[in-house]
């Protein structure tokens, strides 16, 4: 226990989705740590103005808080905190009330104050007390600032951290207008010129234009060339030309040419009016991207990062250096505060002094790759022309069940083989439409359009592979001289192709290349830390459980939630830390009778002390005995009149719904990586069969002959599963410790 150690928590800087996750996870891991927390509103502001703007958070002030976009705490910019005289005054205000840790939610300019305001901590204290203030004592009892930073900005603008507070929410709210504005530019034949934020960073931009499927992008980090305006309504008007409906360009708001003059939305509406003859529109986005409910992932990134910040700022001693938490390779890591700060700076002095070439490689590996990408996707038309002499015939075919970001893999996938000059055969309905022979050309329009949709418009089957169905797969790559094989889906995809390799000795038909990409909302699949689809699946989930959690507030009540996944826990668990549940109940750890003896016990606590809502996960799978039904009838019994229980199984939505910015990335980087590994394999003697995955922050390829040693065949998942160790965290969050009364999420 810190009895003495007080934190302080504040935002700062605009505000982005997910602040109010981080504000929430700070408060409760640092309350059942026993520690004090204050909120300082309005930011820097707030600690100059000192007074009511310093308060104790309670664990039921931040309750209901998650799903809120924005930040509850408010924030400003505060220029009297930019002067020493405010410092003076922040620093009296935080010792009046003890605080001497401090957890700083903002951008760049909001951790470079905190490390100043640390930096000059004891100067300030010496003058505080020379002035009579403050008491040597005071002084004595404080003589360090401890500073732990979290960077939110929808900008995704800062070094050090994968991904930034608030921007996947951000981009969630470009690709539904990218979505909703190429619909009606299809219908009328129109252009759109949409722009999106990013001043310095052309993150948003660049993302938004992959995952929208846009025909132009521009961002600060690589001006266009000149002569660039021609060669833009050309393409556009060609394309018109070729078949294309509509036209949508995205520009970053810091866009500029190469002689730094801006580039506005209202000079490309121009330009495209005047060369296309035809109404263009221009839509700024603006605020809208700051706003609505956060995503998903901006829950549970916000919620571990705030957790570790609590950690870090409590271990700090008198010389440790300031750190910033952020997420790389789904990992909470810590670097240097000013580090990152001055990593990030060096990027904007690259661009200031036009050296564009060094801003593009500053921003590291994926951000380079994605526009290269992104420059084959908007092409017209392939780049290589057709020679059937060099030409190899790639087969994609889908298994397993339906998941969001099969289709926009399927495009990028079609593109990139037919620019390298290979032929693309879509197989109709799984492993189905290689055993009755069912394959279709996909040429380059033929997948247009495809980024934004959900389901598997080649249609997917679950089919387990019997004698006679390997020897007719055999005969249809044979007849339809198939010289690669990609199945894009889950788990009996994997199973299905693993087989093929097993029987390579009986049918020398599959001595082709076999590439498995990973395409399951369960995100059980070996080889990857994230499968396509899982990540929509979160969203629809969360979105579900918001509407559930406002039909609750009204009286008492428990929801037992159950959610799909088979036997892998991954939805229930990353649901259950984005949606603030009390309990999560997954097959890995099993339900047992004691289990839910406890939580009864915790909620009957919480329901006496005024809580109004419960909310329990559960994995479909969880438990054959403890389902849903028997948890409910078990709860609403021992509740009495306390609280009623309600069951609510959320179902095929899950698996449905247009994929989310993150998925159709994640299909688009796996995509790109698969094709040259296909290509390369297809040259080879020796052709090998993979699966393909992100694991630690890095693409690899994994080769079937460790497909057994890697899963547990009975449960369907990998022996191994990175995100069960963030078990502890939502039980955390929930469950307060005696020392403080209990209340809920």
């Amino acid at each position: 226990m810190h009895h003495s150690t007080r934190i302080g928590v504040l935002t700062s800087g605009g505000d982005a989705q997910g602040m109010n996750a981080a504000i929430r996870a700070v408060t409760r891991t640092a309350l059942s740590e026993g520690v004090d927390v204050f909120a300082i509103s309005e930011g820097y502001a707030g600690m100059v103005a000192g007074g009511d703007n310093i308060f104790p958070l309670r664990w039921e002030d931040v309750s209901g808080i998650l799903q809120l976009g924005g930040t509850v705490i408010g924030t400003a910019r505060s220029a009297e905190f930019r002067e020493r005289e405010g410092r003076l005054r922040a620093a009296a205000n935080l010792l009046e009330v003890g605080i001497d840790r401090l957890v700083v939610i903002g951008g760049d300019g909001s951790l470079t104050g905190a490390n100043m305001f640390r930096e000059e901590w004891p100067g300030l204290l010496a003058e505080l007390v020379e002035s009579g203030e403050i008491t040597a004592d005071a002084a004595a009892a404080h003589p360090v600032l401890h500073v732990v930073g979290l960077v939110g900005s929808i900008d995704n603008d800062m070094r050090g951290t994968d991904m930034t507070i608030g921007a996947d929410s951000a981009l969630h709210r470009i690709i539904e207008a990218i979505d909703a504005i190429g619909a009606t530019a299809a219908s009328h034949q129109r252009s759109f010129v949409i722009e999106v934020m990013g001043r310095r960073c052309g993150y948003l931009a660049l993302r938004g234009a992959i995952a929208g499927g846009a025909d132009w992008v521009f961002i600060p980090e690589s001006p266009p060339k000149p002569g660039w305006e021609r060669q833009m309504t050309e393409a556009l008007s060609r394309g018109r030309r070729l078949g294309r409906r509509d036209s949508i360009v995205v520009v970053s708001e810091g866009a500029v040419d190469e002689a730094g003059r801006p580039i506005t939305s209202e000079q490309i509406r121009g330009l495209l009016e005047a060369e296309l003859g035809e109404d263009t529109r221009v839509t700024v986005l603006g605020h809208v991207q700051r706003g609505g409910a956060p995503t998903a992932f901006d829950r549970y990134m916000s919620t571990i990062l705030g957790a570790a910040a609590v950690g870090e700022v409590l271990d700090a001693t008198a010389d440790s250096e300031p750190q910033l938490i952020g997420l790389r390779n789904n990992r909470v890591t810590k670097v240097p505060l000013m580090q990152a700060v001055e990593a990030t700076h060096a990027i904007a002095d690259a661009m200031a002094e036009g050296d564009y070439a060094r801003a593009l490689e500053l921003r590291g590996g994926s951000f380079r790759e994605s526009f290269e990408i992104l420059k084959t996707l908007t092409r017209l038309e392939p780049s290589a022309p057709f020679d059937p002499t060099t030409s190899k015939r790639v087969a994609i075919v889908h298994s397993g069940a339906p998941a969001a970001g099969m289709n926009p893999t399927v495009r990028v996938a079609t593109r990139l083989l037919i620019d390298r000059g290979h032929q693309v055969l879509g197989v109709r309905n799984g492993f189905e439409g290689l055993i009755e022979p069912d394959l279709v050309e996909l040429d380059w329009m033929s997948v247009a359009g495809w980024a934004s949709h959900g389901g598997a418009e080649l249609g997917v089957t679950r089919t387990e592979l019997e004698g006679p169905d390997l020897y007719n797969i055999a005969r249809t790559i044979e007849q339809q001289k198939i010289d690669a094989l990609w199945m894009i889906g889950g788990w009996s995809g994997y199973v299905g192709c693993h087989r093929l390799f097993s029987e390579r000795r009986n049918f020398p038909a599959f001595e082709l290349p076999i590439l498995c990409l990973p395409a399951s909302i369960d995100n059980n699949l070996p080889g990857s830390e994230s499968s396509i689809g899982a990540d929509t699946a979160l969203n629809n989930i969360i979105e579900a459980v918001d509407r559930i959690k406002q039909s609750a507030t009204a009286s008492g009540r428990c929801f037992v939630v159950e959610v799909m996944g088979r036997y892998c826990g991954y939805l229930a668990l990353m649901g259950g830390l984005a949606s603030g549940a009390e309990r999560v109940l997954l097959n890995e750890t099993g339900v047992s009778l004691a289990v839910l003896q406890e939580e009864l016990a915790a909620m009957i606590e919480r329901f006496e002390s005024g809580s109004r809502l419960s909310l329990i996960m559960r994995n479909e799978r969880a438990s054959k005995v403890y389902t849903t039904g028997f948890i409910r009838d078990l709860l609403e019994e021992e509740g009495g009149d306390l609280f009623s229980v309600r069951q609510a199984i959320l179902g095929h939505q899950q698996q449905g719904g247009d994929p989310s910015p993150f998925d159709r990335i994640l299909a688009t980087r796996l995509a790109s990586r698969s094709v040259d590994r296909l290509i390369e394999a297809m040259s080879r003697p020796d052709p090998p069969a993979e699966f393909i995955g992100i694991s630690e922050g890095h693409v690899r390829f994994t080769g079937f002959e460790d497909f057994d040693r890697l899963v547990d065949h009975e449960h369907q998942r990998p022996k191994v599963q990175w995100w069960m160790d963030l078990r502890d965290i939502t039980h955390r969050l929930a469950h307060q410790r005696a020392t403080h009364p209990q209340e809920n999420t």
